[in-house]
């Protein structure tokens, strides 16, 4: 069992910047995935961006070259640097975590509001 914790998000003007952070706790495997996915008023839930352990990095484009996933220094933590948000960045956003164990977790989830 793998239990996160989010931390972050907030109500920002277009513009403005957020970061986000998580924290795993439990069963952690050394190589394993964690990121973030949001879901927006509406619509289905959408990659945002993941990271490896091992360093491989995928982002949505839609927030590509704004938004910067990190490890932090304890390897069970992720980090994500949203600049230059966007109205349509508005969302609930999860924290992710899944390894080899074919099991995935998530977080219970941290409001993101983008004002004009």
């Amino acid at each position: 069992q793998v239990h996160l914790v989010e931390s972050g998000g907030g109500l920002v003007q277009a513009g403005g910047s957020l970061r986000l952070s998580c924290g795993a706790s439990g069963r952690i495997f050394l190589i394993n995935t964690m990121g973030w996915y949001r879901r927006a008023p509406g619509k289905q839930r959408e990659l945002v961006a993941t990271i490896v352990s091992v360093g491989r990095i995928n982002y949505a484009d839609s927030v590509k070259g704004r938004f910067t996933i990190s490890r932090g220094n304890a390897k069970n933590t992720v980090n994500l640097q949203m600049n230059d948000l966007k109205p349509e960045d508005t969302a609930v956003y999860y924290c992710y975590y899944s390894d080899s164990s074919g099991l995935n977790y998530w977080g219970q989830g941290t409001q993101v509001t983008v004002s004009l």
